[in-house]
């Protein structure tokens, strides 16, 4: 599970993260990618699931599975960093997805960094 300090919760955030950051794309999930600046902690998560994904029970499963995924690979984000996952379409299983855009999402921030 996330700590709180590590949880995106203002929309100003999770709306700057979505418009100005980096984006990766797969099949049923959104990378978005933001440096912020004056973080005291370490990266923020956000998760945006819509209704159309599925019901609540399905919803906070999702959510939970993600964050638990995220969790582990909060380290290769530098501390000024905001994330926001968005889910498309309900999958059994997004950690390998979750991976691999994380592995495409610091492509792209290396290139243009």
């Amino acid at each position: 599970m996330l700590s709180s300090a590590n949880r995106l919760r203002s929309s100003k955030d999770f709306s700057r993260t979505t418009k100005v950051g980096f984006r990766a794309t797969s099949h049923s999930l959104v990378l978005y990618v933001h440096s912020a600046e004056n973080l005291p902690t370490g990266p923020q998560v956000g998760l945006i699931i819509n209704k159309s994904v599925g019901g609540s029970v399905a919803r906070h499963r999702i959510a939970r599975q993600l964050r638990h995924a995220i969790k582990d690979q909060l380290i290769a984000f530098p501390k000024q960093t905001q994330i926001v996952i968005r889910v498309l379409r309900e999958k059994p299983e997004y950690t390998t997805e979750l991976s691999e855009l994380i592995t495409k999402i610091s492509s792209k921030i290396a290139v243009n960094a």
